[in-house]
């Protein structure tokens, strides 16, 4: 199972990106999917998941950014407009899910993809 994230890069303040991820490999089913960050010199925080339809931010997220499900439910987005400074960090994409022949439910990670803010 692979997580492909993508869509980071520069931007100036008040800018707007969308980061995409697949989810790609032996999978039965997805659970929830999710986009962490990490910020230098600080801890990996949550920004945002979703599950069947129910979405959860942050409140740093809240109202800015907005996380969805492709028409393939293994795709997930985040949109992030309205972007500050302080969301530079490199963003993660995060996933539960199952595998086929295989009933327990694993968490996998991304690669992180880098957003930077410049003011």
């Amino acid at each position: 199972v692979q997580l492909q994230a993508c869509g980071g890069g520069l931007v100036q303040a008040g800018g707007s990106l969308r980061l995409s991820c697949a989810a790609s490999g032996n999978i039965s089913s997805i659970s929830l999917m999710g986009w962490y960050r990490q910020a230098p010199g600080k801890q990996r925080e949550l920004v945002a998941s979703i599950s069947v339809g129910i979405t959860n931010y942050e409140d740093f997220a809240k109202g800015r950014f907005t996380i969805s499900r492709g028409n393939a439910k293994n795709v997930v987005y985040l949109q992030m407009n309205s972007l500050k400074p302080e969301d530079t960090a490199v963003y993660y994409c995060n996933a539960y899910l199952k595998r086929y022949r295989d009933d327990a439910l694993r968490e996998y990670w991304g690669h992180g993809t880098l957003v930077t803010v410049s003011s």
